[in-house]
């Protein structure tokens, strides 16, 4: 599966912030879970990273 690939598949997503200082990404769906740990400065990266995709999602006319 890749990222233009559609799917039924659900998940939860939860993001916080861990005791230790860390960024967390947590992602559970079915019995699987993953947690994802950042320092605050990859996480600032991946919140750049999810505001350019955005903006470029925004230009992109779907296909009828």
């Amino acid at each position: 599966m890749g990222i233009n690939d559609q799917s039924d598949t659900s998940a939860d997503l939860q993001i916080g912030p861990t005791s230790l200082g860390a960024v967390r990404i947590f992602v559970a769906a079915g019995e699987m879970e993953i947690p994802m740990d950042f320092t605050p400065e990859e996480a600032e990266e991946i919140a750049d990273e999810l505001r350019n995709c955005a903006a470029a999602a925004r230009k992109i006319k779907p296909k009828s």
